[in-house]
């Protein structure tokens, strides 16, 4: 079997997924290299952090290098000299992300090259294609994505679009040894939730991704979805949660059967000055850490924290060196490799419910949304 369940508590699961490119201990978080690279970090530093499985961008790599740079080289695996697996995104949240400039209908997604104006039809089947060229161990369907909040006749739209082009990518010759996801939307309506997965659930998928979240809804409303969607999640599938998140939404999302996470917090956060920890982000540009000769967290054995101060890290950053933001990145992804292990671990040793119990306040208090928080902190934000 491709994915097999070793231990369960509640929805949580400790899992196994076996891909063209090696085996993947689940629950997962998978670094984003949209181009074929996670910024600032090599592939062999990424193994070296921890990594299991990246994340690449089928609409960034069919604009750049493009199919036939892809095609010399046999596949996305040679050409960036990473041997373990990849998985790529379909393009459908970039598309969504052009706003006004892409044009969706039932066949596809109209747009124009931000690159040199060439105009781009993006369909399900296109996009299969591409992803079986840059050669990945899962693909994923062409999916609309809307950005919330949205009214109950575009969510429906949406949703019946997203299966309709999900039928037309399973039609597509598989690629051999390449794993095929769809795509669950709907919003935060769990009404528009139960229909997707009723259109979706008869198509001959590897796998079964969550899409449409973290998109402007509050935080308790996408745990609702999840807490809606666990009881219907197919056992015998791994489940993935798209673009998500912090710390405290992956320790939800687990508690409610999630498998496989990416997100561009930890990297793009990084190249900020942005340091993930149990207590928070950490803004090492503030002005307290001038004379700090601490390290980011003295719990942590990565690199960054095993060798810099903060001081140090802060004064790379105000001078614009590119090793901060290496550092950074491996700091961040660093904490969330370990913090994967960790619950990875608590689900062996059935203790995870134990585990959540402890780190979900902590977190909530770490990492809130902005609904969460007071107006005044909200206008600082702002400022």
């Amino acid at each position: 079997m491709a994915f097999q369940v070793l231990r369960k508590e509640g929805f949580a699961r400790l899992g196994q997924l076996t891909l063209a490119h090696g085996v993947v201990e689940t629950p997962v978080f998978m670094p984003v290299g949209t181009y074929g690279v996670v910024k600032t970090q090599s592939p062999q530093e990424l193994k070296q952090l921890g990594t299991q499985i990246l994340l690449g961008n089928t609409y960034h790599l069919f604009l750049r290098p493009g199919l036939e740079i892809l095609e010399k080289w046999g596949g996305l695996h040679a050409f960036m000299n990473w041997q373990g697996p990849i998985l790529t995104d379909s393009g459908g949240f970039q598309v969504f992300s052009l706003g006004t400039l892409r044009k969706i209908t039932d066949e596809g997604a109209r747009f124009r090259s931000p690159l040199n104006g060439d105009e781009i039809f993006l369909t399900p089947e296109l996009a299969a294609k591409i992803q079986q060229v840059i050669g990945s161990d899962i693909a994923m369907v062409l999916d609309e994505c809307i950005a919330l909040p949205a009214t109950p006749a575009q969510i429906e739209s949406a949703v019946k679009r997203s299966a309709q082009w999900a039928e037309r990518f399973f039609e597509v010759p598989s690629l051999p040894g390449q794993k095929r996801y769809a795509i669950l939307q709907g919003g935060t309506s769990l009404e528009f939730r139960k229909l997707s997965w009723e259109l979706s659930q008869k198509l001959p998928m590897d796998g079964l991704a969550i899409g449409g979240l973290s998109v402007g809804e509050p935080h308790h409303e996408m745990i609702m979805i999840l807490e809606g969607l666990a009881p219907l999640l197919p056992a015998e599938l791994p489940h993935y949660l798209m673009g998500v998140g912090t710390p405290r939404d992956i320790l939800e999302a687990v508690r409610c059967g999630v498998d496989q996470f990416d997100c561009v917090l930890p990297t793009r956060n990084a190249r900020n000055g942005g340091f993930f920890t149990q207590n928070g982000l950490l803004n090492i540009r503030n002005a307290e850490f001038k004379w700090d000769s601490g390290p980011i967290d003295e719990n942590c054995r990565c690199e960054c924290c095993s060798n810099y101060s903060r001081a140090y890290l802060r004064h790379l950053f105000q001078v614009k060196e590119i090793l901060g933001c290496r550092l950074a990145t491996t700091h961040n992804l660093y904490y969330y490799h370990s913090f994967l292990k960790q619950i990875r671990e608590a689900l062996q040793q059935g203790r995870f419910q134990a585990f959540y119990e402890a780190h979900q306040p902590v977190l909530a208090q770490a990492y809130p949304d902005r609904w969460e928080r007071s107006l005044e902190e909200n206008k600082k934000e702002s400022l």
